[in-house]
């Protein structure tokens, strides 16, 4: 037995470096149901949360871009149609929340409320209306929140997080868990389309803002978490220049070197066209000129190690605000899984079983895998109502189009295809290939290894495969057993046998079934 796998028992009981799921805990489930609003300079939108796992489902969220700040820098008020708008927004909003069990709404307004000097009399006008306090944030609050939505979504960032919205961009430092020093400056893309001068002197006020706040700031080449609509779009875009075959924006992450090509790329690209084929909206593709030139700037300036998109901004840093110590701390992907198995396995439980089970084969592995490993056990039995010709690609479209937080690009790939051998020995020839392509041959390797070794525990025994045997791996000698009890002696027939060849095969490996009694040859 490794050192590895001691720390891993004797951390905790109920499975291994994870720790015990607060997932049916009273307290943290009396956060379920949360609604947040958030109103922007461009957009109001309301998200309301399910359940207070570290990863929550997304119950309800709807947006209407309204444009609240457009105009803001030249006549120092809101937009009158952006307010209507708005205004229509949070009332439906407000009944919608009632019906959902969702009410009262937290909602915070952002930067054109703050600023704007009818801002106070929009505040009382909604209050009015609609029964809902608009909590004014200032920038600062505005970048805290933010950044606590980043850490809701990515535990271990570290770095930079830039959110941008219509009329500002603010800054904050993020590392250990916590929030450090933030910035807010008046980079939106409403603002900058008021600069007079033309594009250089809008270039050379974006260049002297952001070289003020590098200096203030004290960084330079460190890993950038991008927030808000603009820069989803961008990145977006560089999908669609690259090709790339996985269109899940959170946790897409761009080399500075292929954002630069990206946008200049966009320079002399068919914006239209290019809205059709990535479906996004004409108001948003509006901004995108002008927020390509802030985020040139942005790479010139701050020399970014990589730009990692965050699809968690202010309304995820609301819902981590209410969230109780011990439940952030949680795992986003664990937490998400357990809730999975919970609600959609047959038998909840067994994903720890055949985690267990599985170890053998594992006990090398990294911090790293060993969650992915953990994930795909606690989600192996949560597609079973699937028709059962498509139960391998619904197993592989869940894991990489779930909205999890805590998963990179690769590591939804990974999940995905362990899952799929889960249910099928064979992926050649599947309309899924092109993303495989994000993992090396070892990961789709031992992605394989997984979804074999699963699909052999799961059938090896009803409830706890460790009944029924153990397995026993030799990676040196590539030999692997396994060793039945008398119940196994029973449970193995010739399905088990097939499954139970099909995993020796994928680890290359010379496989040996042992009566009880028997050892494994030497």
């Amino acid at each position: 037995m490794t050192r590895q796998k001691n720390d891993i028992e004797a951390e905790d009981e109920d499975f291994g470096p994870f720790g015990r799921s607060l997932f049916e805990d009273p307290a943290s489930r009396a956060l379920s149901r949360v609604g947040v609003v958030d109103v922007g300079s461009n957009s109001v939108r309301m998200v309301v949360f399910d359940g207070a796992a570290r990863s929550p489902a997304y119950f309800y969220n709807e947006k209407i871009l309204c444009g609240l700040g457009k105009g803001l820098a030249e006549t120092g008020m809101l937009n009158p149609a952006g307010k209507d708008r708005a205004l229509a927004a949070l009332k439906r909003f407000s009944l919608l929340a009632e019906g959902m069990g969702a009410a009262p709404l937290t909602v915070v307004a952002t930067a054109a409320t703050r600023e704007a000097k009818d801002g106070p009399a929009f505040t009382a006008q909604v209050l009015e209306e609609t029964g809902l306090k608009l909590h004014v944030i200032d920038g600062d609050e505005e970048a805290r929140l933010s950044a606590q939505g980043v850490l809701l979504g990515w535990p271990e960032a570290k770095g930079i997080v830039c959110d941008i919205g219509g009329n500002s961009m603010e800054l904050a430092r993020i590392g250990d868990g916590k929030v450090g020093k933030r910035l807010s400056v008046q980079l939106g893309p409403f603002r900058l389309q008021q600069v007079q001068g033309g594009a250089d002197k809008r270039r050379a006020l974006i260049h002297r803002v952001l070289t003020t706040a590098q200096q203030k700031m004290k960084t330079e080449g460190e890993r950038f978490y991008l927030v808000g609509g603009s820069w989803r779009v961008i990145a977006r875009l560089d999908m669609e220049r690259r090709g790339y075959p996985l269109t899940v924006l959170h946790e897409y992450r761009m080399p500075a070197k292929s954002a630069l090509d990206t946008l200049d790329w966009l320079e002399g690209a068919d914006l239209p066209m290019l809205r059709g084929r990535t479906g996004t909206s004409v108001e948003r593709m509006e901004l995108v000129p002008l927020a390509c030139e802030v985020l040139r700037e942005v790479i010139r300036v701050f020399q970014p190690s990589e730009l990692d998109i965050s699809s968690y901004g202010i309304r995820e840093g609301l819902l981590y605000e209410q969230m109780p110590e011990q439940l952030r701390a949680r795992d986003p992907l664990i937490e998400a899984a357990r809730a999975a198995e919970q609600t959609g396995a047959r038998l909840p439980g067994t994903g720890k079983a055949l985690y267990k089970f599985l170890m053998p084969l594992f006990e090398d592995r990294t911090k790293d895998r060993l969650r992915l490993i953990k994930a795909a056990c606690l989600l192996h039995d949560t597609s079973w109502r699937a028709h059962p010709d498509y139960r391998a690609d619904v197993c592989f479209d869940n894991a990489t189009r779930a909205n999890l937080g805590g998963l990179d690009h690769p590591g939804r790939v990974f999940l995905g295809l362990a899952l799929l051998h889960r249910y099928k020995n064979n992926r050649s020839g599947s309309r899924l290939e092109p993303l495989f392509r994000l993992l090396s041959e070892d990961e789709i390797q031992e992605a394989e290894v997984l979804g074999k070794a699963m699909r052999f525990g799961a059938m090896f025994a009803a409830g706890d495969p460790a009944t029924a045997g153990a397995l026993i791996w030799k990676p040196k000698k590539r030999a692997l057993a396994l060793q039945l009890t008398p119940l196994g002696a029973g449970l193995f027939g010739e399905v088990a046998q097939a499954r139970f060849n099909s995993l020796a095969q994928a680890l290359r490996a010379k496989g040996q079934v042992l009566l009880p009694g028997a050892h494994a040859d030497a």
